[in-house]
């Protein structure tokens, strides 16, 4: 055995010539540093999914907006104009002509109603019977008839008298005259308080919105 052969190791490790064995360490540190960066990763991935999971449930810590951006913005309605131009095409009482007629069996009513209108502000023009063409046949309170022009004109000012009658017009028929024809349910006039409530009310409109303008 030669001198340089280590103590311990048989011919198996002897050495001969110049050469030596080269003796390999274990590839511990390798694996450790192996180990390290594979846990971080791991971590790394799991709050990276926590933090999402976070975001989902709470919305990121931002407030919720609407959907769309204008879409549901609040809208603040303006007056509309038409208010002022229908009421100043409305007549007073004293403006409108209102012939009056008795379509039932009590006598006297036609009279009577039209003394009640006069007393009220209306001009009264002609007062007696209905003509066959109604004669007995109104069931309800009464009609309001009048031509064509009179239906957003004379007709709902004399409506204001008697809220229950029926409003009807007449294509052909020509001038400005209405028509109260008194019906079989008729009992009285609306009691003036009410009428004057529901005249003011007709005269001075509450503007109706009818245009908004969004405001975000």
């Amino acid at each position: 055995m030669s001198m340089l052969t280590p103590p311990g190791m048989g011919g198996k490790y002897r050495i001969t010539g110049d050469k030596y064995p080269r003796m390999r360490q274990r590839r511990r540190r390798g694996r450790l540093v192996l180990a390290v960066v594979a846990s971080v990763v791991a971590l790394g991935v799991i709050g990276w999914g926590t933090l999402q999971l976070i975001d989902v449930f709470t919305g990121g810590g931002k407030k919720a907006s609407a959907a769309g951006p204008k879409a549901d913005c609040a809208t603040k309605a303006s007056p509309s104009a038409s208010a002022s131009v229908s009421t100043a095409a409305l007549p007073k009482p004293g403006q409108i002509t209102v012939n009056v007629y008795n379509a039932t069996p009590r006598s006297g009513l036609a009279k009577d109603t039209a003394d009640e209108l006069e007393k009220r502000g209306f001009k009264i023009g002609d007062v007696g019977n209905a003509s066959k063409e109604f004669d007995k046949k109104v069931k309800g309170a009464g009609i309001l008839l009048g031509p064509s022009s009179s239906l957003n004109t004379s007709l709902p000012v004399l409506a204001t008298q008697l809220a229950s009658a029926e409003r009807r017009t007449d294509a052909a028929r020509k001038g400005t005259d209405v028509d109260l024809i008194i019906g079989t349910a008729f009992k009285n006039l609306t009691a003036k308080a009410a009428a004057d409530k529901a005249l003011a009310a007709l005269a001075n409109p509450q503007p109706t919105p009818t245009s908004s303008k969004k405001s975000c």
